[in-house]
């Protein structure tokens, strides 16, 4: 079996929204549930060995659009939240993620070395994300405290603005050119972020956000979550001139398993072969490089091909591309091999 490491899932937010109607978010992830994606047995049976988990916000005032005669479709972006009780979410988030640690169902790790020793260990190796940043206020106080909690990993945007830049829509067909890019806020938290070693994520910020990061921060370009935008134009999709901006910054992509990041037409269909997943990796492995191709899953937060159908059916992505002619050792790199390359470089490690 070959050992995934996915670079983003949202099963905090899954647990936290149970925990609210009266669930237990460690007996839910430890002895296993028939609801979402992820939980320790279905990750062990389909060599789900670790993740960043995201701590994200939600918003309620979400209605995804229907689309048009022609296929076609823009979701308005969510309203801004309010920063208090957005704090408030993440921290409880951020709670369930230290009593999952504790309680031995997952260990939070914040090193490579932590990754790698709880994957020998059999553990499932968690490194706490937060997608969008409404939580941490311009003083960066906060960003401070959820480092020390374990925070190795952010998104300065989800799709919606914020104090420190803008997102994109969910929007079919559509440029990531959407808005402008960070704001003064957005450039203090990607140089303090640098400072910490917390590694930036570029998934759902515009292209002019991209650009704005590209050129501030010292770590490689990561898009833990996209694909790519030549193959289906939704927002949220990488151009190839920012697929080349990640490549030569030695950075990463990770392929994101949300069927209307996936498909040709841009619909939310569980109906999607794993064929269009194995296209966008060919794709973008072919303008990036092997070394700069990961997975990005978005488990709990988006619908997924049936064919896969949740943590214990990765394994099925790896068939299939072992089916189209990739070896052991590149199937390493796409599988794991190249988030821990990237991790080890973004928190100051020896490369891993």
């Amino acid at each position: 079996m070959q050992f995934v490491f996915d670079g983003h899932n949202d099963v905090l937010l899954r647990l936290w929204t149970h925990e609210r109607d009266g669930g237990d978010p460690v007996a839910e992830f430890s002895n296993g549930t028939d609801l979402g994606h992820i939980d320790a047995p279905r990750a062990k049976a389909g060599g789900l060995a670790g993740g960043l988990c995201a701590i994200y916000v939600p918003s309620g005032d979400l209605v995804f659009a229907d689309p048009d005669k022609n296929g076609h479709y823009v979701t308005p972006l969510a309203a801004p939240l309010e920063p208090l009780s957005s704090l408030s979410i993440a921290t409880e988030m951020a709670a369930i993620a230290l009593r999952l640690d504790r309680a031995g169902a997952w260990r939070l790790c914040r090193t490579v070395k932590d990754i790698r020793k709880a994957i020998a260990d059999g553990v499932f190796a968690a490194v706490m994300h937060m997608e969008g940043c409404e939580a941490i206020g311009p003083d960066l106080a906060a960003l401070e405290v959820f480092h020390a909690a374990g925070l190795r990993s952010l998104g300065p945007v989800w799709s919606r603005h914020n104090i420190f830049g803008h997102g994109v829509p969910f929007a079919f067909p559509m440029s990531p050119d959407t808005a402008p890019g960070l704001t003064e806020a957005g450039f203090g938290l990607v140089r303090e972020c640098n400072r910490l070693g917390i590694l930036i994520d570029l998934a759902h910020i515009t292209e002019k956000g991209f650009w704005d990061v590209a050129k501030t921060t010292d770590q490689p370009l990561v898009a833990s979550h996209s694909n790519a935008h030549a193959l289906t134009p939704v927002a949220r999709n990488l151009t190839d001139k920012q697929l080349d901006a990640i490549r030569e910054s030695g950075g990463l992509v990770g392929v994101n398993y949300a069927t209307a990041m996936l498909r040709g037409d841009g619909r939310s269909d569980a109906d999607t072969p794993i064929s269009d997943m194995v296209r966008h990796i060919n794709y973008l492995v072919e303008r990036v490089g092997i070394n700069c191709v990961a997975l990005g899953s978005d488990f709990d937060g988006a619908t997924i091909p049936e064919e896969i159908g949740d943590a214990a059916g990765n394994q099925k992505l790896i068939a299939a591309l072992q089916r189209v002619g990739y070896g052991a050792q590149d199937l390493e790199k796409l599988a794991s091999g190249n988030w821990l390359r990237i991790l080890a470089l973004a928190w100051g490690e020896e490369a891993a």
